[in-house]
C-alpha cells in the first residue's frame, strides 16, 4: 500500500496551498480539494502539468456527495487516499449579537459539517482498509472562544476538537489515526485580509513570542501526523500559537 497518497481540502490558496506544497515536495501524490476549481486546477498543475503526482478536484465541503466523489476519483486515479488533510474553513468577523441564524449555519457547515463529513466518508475507506491518517486543522479561536473571530467560527472549531477525539476513538482499531493541529494568527494573506492592519498589529503584541505563526511550519507538523511513524499518536491536538494559550 502506498501510504503517501494524500487530500488536502481548501487547497486553492493559503494555509491550504501550503500543506499540498510541502506533502507533494515530501513524495506525496496529492489531491487537491476546493470549491474554487480554477484556482486549485492552477496550483495542481503548478505541481505538476501531468497529474502524475497532483491533481484538482472541485470539493463544496459542506456536501457529502462531494467527498464521495473526491474519494472514488483519487481511488481510480491511485488506488485509494491514506492521508486526509481537513483544512477547508471561514474566517469570518462579526459582532456576536448581530450574527444572523443563517449566518451561524453557514459558517458552521463550512467549518464543522465540512469536517464530519470528511472523517466520515474518508474514515471509512481508511478502516476498510486497515490504514490512515487524519489531520484537522482546528484554531486557537475553538480553545479560547476567539479574539478578533465570530462566535460562530470559534464555535465550529471547538467542534473540531471535539470531532477529532470522538472519530480518533472510533477508528483507533482499524488503523487510522485522528489528530488537530490549532494555530493561532498565521502570517497569510487570509489574516491580513479579514483583520485591519492595526487591530492585527495589536493582537501581535499580546502574542509572547510577539510574532504570527509561520504557516510552512504548520504543514511540517501536518507531515508529523501524517508520517506512517505516528501510529500512537491519535485524539491530540499540537498547539501551536506563540504562547498565547498553554495547558
Amino acid at each position: 500500500m502506498n501510504q503517501k497518497i494524500a487530500l488536502i481540502s481548501g487547497a486553492a490558496r493559503g494555509l491550504g496551498e501550503k500543506i499540498a506544497r510541502k506533502m507533494h515536495a515530501a513524495g506525496y501524490q496529492v489531491a487537491l480539494g476546493d470549491v474554487d476549481l480554477e484556482q486549485v486546477t492552477a496550483v495542481a498543475a503548478s505541481l505538476d502539468a501531468s497529474g502524475a503526482s497532483a491533481m484538482a478536484i472541485g470539493l463544496d465541503v459542506r456536501r457529502k456527495q462531494d467527498f464521495i466523489a473526491a474519494c472514488d476519483a483519487i481511488e481510480l486515479r491511485w488506488g485509494g487516499a491514506t492521508v486526509l488533510v481537513n483544512n477547508a474553513g471561514q474566517s469570518r468577523v462579526a459582532a456576536l449579537m448581530d450574527i444572523s441564524p443563517e449566518e451561524f449555519d453557514e459558517v458552521v457547515a463550512i467549518n464543522l459539517k465540512g469536517t464530519f463529513l470528511a472523517c466520515q466518508v474518508f474514515g471509512k475507506r481508511f478502516a476498510e482498509r486497515g490504514y490512515g491518517r487524519i489531520v484537522n486543522i482546528a484554531s486557537l479561536a475553538g480553545q479560547t472562544g476567539g479574539t478578533a473571530t465570530g462566535a460562530h467560527y470559534a464555535a465550529a472549531k471547538g467542534g473540531v476538537l471535539t470531532l477529532t477525539k470522538v472519530f480518533a476513538r472510533e477508528l483507533a482499531s482499524n488503523g487510522v489515526t485522528v489528530n488537530a493541529i490549532s494555530p493561532g494568527p498565521l502570517d497569510l494573506p487570509i489574516v491580513h485580509e479579514s483583520v485591519p492592519a492595526e487591530k492585527l498589529k495589536a493582537i501581535t503584541q499580546t502574542i509572547p513570542t510577539r510574532t504570527l505563526g509561520n504557516a510552512d511550519f504548520i504543514a511540517d507538523a501536518v507531515l508529523l501526523l501524517a508520517s506512517p511513524d505516528a501510529g500512537s499518536a491519535t485524539g491530540g491536538c499540537l498547539d501551536i500559537n506563540g504562547g498565547l494559550f498553554m495547558r
